[in-house]
């Protein structure tokens, strides 16, 4: 018997793996938060399957998305990433990534984890909408416009309130399954 999956993933295995296992699963450690950042900044005016099939060569390209080594990224090492044709080689998209990983430390000194500062905004709790269609789902809300304004104010580049309502849906902030989705009721 097949599953009732959002309308959004159908048709593609990756894009409907993707959706089964993570999709709007909440996610609280510092390191996936980052990588789904990451992958999201990357993402802003492509498709997210683009980036999905490119994702384990940005794990490769990006030290496993270890931000702590990603702050320290010298010139030599943008020159390499440039000219990777496994990820998308976009000089401002690779510059933001190393800078954003600077402020995601910042970030966790000053509230012991993004963990913490990000999933305060949701009261530690997933938002758990009643969409029944794809076209039902908002590219960004009030809350998606705040967290992305705290973010730029504190020097995060990429993170306009799409992005950013992107990245509370994939991380599980915000639970945008449709109704009728088998995930819907599991996440």
């Amino acid at each position: 018997m097949s599953k009732n999956r959002c309308g959004w993933c159908l048709g593609d295995d990756l894009y409907e793996a993707y959706h089964d296992l993570e999709w709007g699963v909440p996610v609280y450690d510092d390191d996936t938060l980052f990588e789904f950042l990451i992958l999201e900044t990357f993402q802003a005016g492509l498709s997210w399957i683009t980036i999905l099939r490119k994702r384990e060569n940005f794990r490769k390209a990006f030290d496993r998305f270890d931000y702590k080594k990603i702050a320290n990224y010298d010139q030599e090492k943008i020159d390499s990433l440039l000219q990777d044709a496994g990820i998308i080689r976009n000089k401002l998209k690779i510059n933001a990534t190393i800078s954003n990983a600077r402020n995601f430390m910042k970030i966790q000194d000053e509230f012991g984890s993004f963990s913490k500062y990000i999933w305060k905004f949701v009261d530690g709790n997933p938002i758990k909408n009643a969409f029944k269609s794809p076209n039902d789902i908002p590219a960004n809300t009030a809350l998606s416009d705040v967290l992305s304004k705290d973010l730029k104010k504190r020097g995060f580049k990429f993170v306009g309130t799409t992005v950013v309502y992107a990245h509370m849906q994939a991380t599980g902030m915000v639970n945008d399954h449709e109704i009728g989705c088998f995930r819907y009721n599991e996440v």
